[in-house]
């Protein structure tokens, strides 16, 4: 294999790693879930408790925009609404047994198609991609 420069090797792996999360996105379960919707429901478990400002700033959308998001999800009992503990003026979001379950499903769904791509490597790949995630993950952690 050719060595490339780090510039050419940056625009391989974000085109890879652009076209396996979209590939991924598409494995969630169907339902009524839209991605936005399943993407802070996400984030809200991930994150654990926020007020809908701070979830708004973890997905890069505007205020209005989560607005209608969360208002979506606490209809389908996917969050709830608790009273910040220090300012009355302010809630706090945090997901529900359904929204966690939710999440799972979702997860779950992605880790199942991804392993099942997988399985289709030889050992060798396979071994590859275990190191390279390593190497990801130290690259996400700096």
């Amino acid at each position: 294999m050719k060595r490339v420069s780090a510039t050419e090797l940056a625009a391989l792996l974000q085109g890879a790693i652009i076209r396996l999360n979209r590939r991924m996105r598409h494995t969630r379960p169907l339902g009524e879930l839209t991605l936005s919707q399943l993407s802070a429901l996400t984030s809200l478990e991930l994150g654990g408790a926020l007020s809908p400002r701070e979830l708004a700033e973890t997905e890069r959308v505007r205020p209005p925009t989560m607005t209608r998001i969360i208002a979506k999800l606490e209809n389908r009992g996917l969050v709830r609404r608790t009273p910040h503990p220090t300012d009355g003026r302010q809630i706090i979001l945090t997901t529900t047994e359904a929204g966690r379950a939710a999440v799972r499903e979702a997860t779950q769904a992605k880790q199942a198609w991804l392993a099942e791509r997988l399985n289709e490597l030889n050992e060798e790949e396979q071994e590859t991609l275990q190191r390279a995630a390593t190497i990801l993950e130290k690259i996400a952690s700096s």
